[in-house]
């Protein structure tokens, strides 16, 4: 059992739930959010997701991102990010389109396939634009956590950890965001915490990658908070 497994059984029912019914349990986590839930079961395959806008912080060609059987993924399919532009500053996101939050807790997982200049994959909050949100990140090449902020398409980090990060393996991430203070998970485990006022009010979700990483997500959990 990887250690992402490890981490889903630790949210217990949630993710179970979710894979015997049809997203129910995910769908009432994302409603209490503001944010309805993506039809992950029933994506069609070999297209892009549904409900997803696809847009670049920084430099270089537009990410591309498909729906692709995986038989480890939570209902045998993930999101992935397949563009292997090395451009350095380049940030493809795929942006939930359906709804928004500020206060949440959110998990995904993600499994890092390749990438020379980088592996890696991140979630995206409070975005408001294309060049303002927060995001966290796991990078299979450099072995560490990363927290940052994106203002104006400046990204400085804020946080952050070194932790093994295997490719090829599914790891969750977590970022719980409460008012000025944001918490970083990751396989179950709290690596940090972060205060930050920059972007306070409620924005979309992202999925989220740098330079030439190849990178699949499985099904996100979301919890709403006060």
């Amino acid at each position: 059992m990887d250690a992402s497994s490890k981490a889903l059984k630790q949210v217990g029912n949630v993710t179970i739930a979710a894979a015997l019914t049809g997203c129910v349990c995910v769908a009432l986590s994302f409603a209490r959010a503001e944010i309805p839930a993506v039809a992950w079961d029933s994506m069609p395959i070999g297209a892009a997701p549904p409900n997803f806008e696809f847009r670049l912080t920084g430099r270089g060609s537009p990410g591309r991102w498909t729906v692709v059987g995986d038989e480890s993924a939570v209902a045998g399919r993930a999101i992935e990010q397949v563009s292997t532009d090395a451009t350095d500053y380049r940030f493809p996101l795929a942006i939930y389109t359906e709804g928004e939050a500020k206060n949440l807790d959110m998990t995904i997982r993600f499994k890092a396939i390749s990438g020379k200049v980088d592996r890696a994959g991140g979630l995206a909050v409070r975005l408001v634009s294309p060049n303002d949100y927060y995001v966290v990140r796991a990078n299979a090449l450099e072995n560490n956590v990363r927290f940052y902020r994106v203002v104006k398409g400046n990204r400085e980090q804020l946080q952050g950890a070194d932790v093994p990060v295997a490719a090829n393996e599914w790891h969750l991430l977590g970022l719980r965001a409460e008012g000025d203070k944001f918490t970083i998970l990751f396989n179950g485990r709290v690596l940090f915490t972060a205060v930050d006022r920059a972007i306070a009010g409620p924005g979309k979700i992202a999925l989220w990658t740098k330079a030439d990483s190849v990178t699949r997500f499985d099904r996100p959990v979301i919890q709403a908070l006060p």
